[in-house]
């Protein structure tokens, strides 16, 4: 018998383990996990001693503009950096040109990344409202990961493309979905079993008060953060907790920025209902304090806030309120984010860098190992019903692995990025804990900072959808 690859030496880290054995491939698929040497022949032996193995880490929210203003970025380019920084799975969010709104564009997109990936992948849906009600349960049975509204977004027409910056009046746009339709969304998922995952701000107080901020000349980072306070993304999550409460729809918060909703959040998991929470690098290794020395490369919607808010968010990741943590990658050319904080667009490169800045905090104390595993692998992997093919290291499972050597230490450079466009607010972040080798089923995608294959990214499906978890 021949072995298609063996990892030796390493130790693997679970969830709630550590312990060193060996790890024997068959086919993509991890046949045996031992402290015995089994006989037959290996093909392609690893030797991570010293280093730690993890189930392969993925990003839930990822956001590679292709198809659409692929001049910032490209599937090509987004799924090597995330191969790159230790990723083996990625979840490419809707609000593409044309967008994943029914079941012919979720084909065409799924072809037409399929085409690119360097490593897996899962497609997320978006709910319109009434210009997609009819489409949700296609869409599921086609296999989307979950389903996606930007709550406060108004959506054009004619394209279904988002705008983020809605004014009253605007031609050929349709305004922010009012509440009823939101609940009429949240019943159409919930019959599906999915989860219904939500851009969480309130667009009237942010046109309110962004108007009133304008009117008076505002322009610093904290002019920005009254326009658009921690209160909008407060209000929207608890409007959401309440409807889920009603619906019954698995609620997920996307990039939660505010404490106060962290809080939120925590009190309704303890009355039992189906509400969970993800986070970003973002609110966890910067705050408005920062901007000063960060500039305007940080800006994201929704913003980064205060100090008080990164420790509130700290503390929902102590206490298993947090899910897990992905990046919200959403690149911008340099150009586009040379400007203005009010006309700059927000969002940033984060794929490659969510992983080494995870473990830079194992490095610091404030994470261990194990949750690492949880909040990168794991808990996203049973949240969206793709484990145990993936986020599991047991036989079966597919052979995704990140090996991470913690004693490595760098810097992270905006140059050597792999993504089109490479501005990140991380530029000079120093990191001790990196990603030194990324495996897709089997096959050594990255090895020690470069990429050595292209890889054979596959599409996944939940198990919800009764479909096979890779398609072709």
């Amino acid at each position: 018998m021949a072995w298609q690859q063996r990892i030796k030496n390493g130790t693997i880290v679970t969830g709630k383990d550590m312990y060193q054995a060996d790890i024997y491939v068959q086919d993509g698929k991890i046949a045996a996990i031992t402290t015995e040497d089994l006989p037959g022949e290996v093909i392609e032996e690893i030797d991570a001693g010293g280093k730690y193995i993890f189930s392969g880490f993925m990003d839930t929210h990822i956001h590679s503009r292709d198809p659409g203003p692929t001049h910032k970025e490209d599937f090509t380019h987004s799924t090597q950096a995330a191969a790159a920084g230790g990723l083996t799975t990625v979840f490419e969010m809707p609000n593409t040109n044309p967008p994943v709104n029914h079941a012919d564009n979720f084909d065409r997109q799924h072809q037409h990344l399929g085409e690119q990936a360097s490593v897996d992948f899962a497609l997320w849906g978006i709910c319109l409202g009434h210009l997609n009600e009819e489409h949700i349960p296609d869409l599921h049975d086609k296999g989307v990961i979950a389903f996606k509204f930007f709550w406060g977004y108004a959506v054009h027409e004619e394209t279904f493309q988002l705008m983020y910056n809605y004014k009253p009046g605007m031609e050929n746009v349709i305004p922010p979905f009012h509440d009823g339709e939101v609940y009429k969304m949240m019943e159409n998922v919930a019959r599906t079993g999915q989860v219904f995952a939500v851009h969480a701000e309130n667009n009237d107080l942010i046109q309110t008060l962004t108007s009133r901020v304008e009117e008076r000349g505002g322009s610093t980072y904290e002019d920005l953060l009254e326009g658009r306070p921690a209160l909008a993304e407060v209000l929207t999550v608890q409007t959401g907790i309440e409807m889920a409460r009603a619906t019954g729809v698995r609620f997920h918060v996307l990039h939660v920025s505010a404490g106060e909703s962290v809080r939120l959040i925590r009190e309704a998991q303890r009355e039992g209902l189906p509400v969970t929470v993800e986070t970003c690098p973002h609110f966890l290794f910067l705050s408005a304090e920062d901007f000063d020395r960060v500039g305007p490369k940080m800006k994201v919607y929704p913003p980064v806030k205060h100090r008080s808010d990164q420790e509130a968010i700290w503390e929902g990741i102590a206490d298993g309120t947090i899910s897990h943590i992905c990046s919200d990658h959403a690149p911008h050319t340099q150009e586009e984010k040379d400007g203005s904080l009010w006309s700059i667009p927000a969002g940033m490169c984060g794929v490659e860098t969510l992983a080494p800045l995870v473990l830079n905090a194992v490095s610091e104390g404030r994470l261990t190992l194990q949750r690492a595993a949880q909040l990168l692998s794991e808990n996203p992997a049973q949240l969206f019903g793709i484990a145990p093919q993936k986020g599991t290291m047991q036989a079966g499972s597919d052979a995704d692995f990140t090996i991470v050597d913690m004693n490595k230490e760098g810097t992270i450079k905006q140059d050597e990025l792999h993504s089109k466009s490479k501005v990140t607010a991380y530029d000079g972040f120093p990191i001790k804990g990196w990603p030194v080798q990324t495996i897709v089923r089997g096959q050594t995608v990255m090895k020690d900072g470069e990429i050595v294959s292209s890889g054979n990214g596959q599409i996944i499906y939940p198990t919800s959808t009764g479909r096979t978890i890779h398609g072709t």
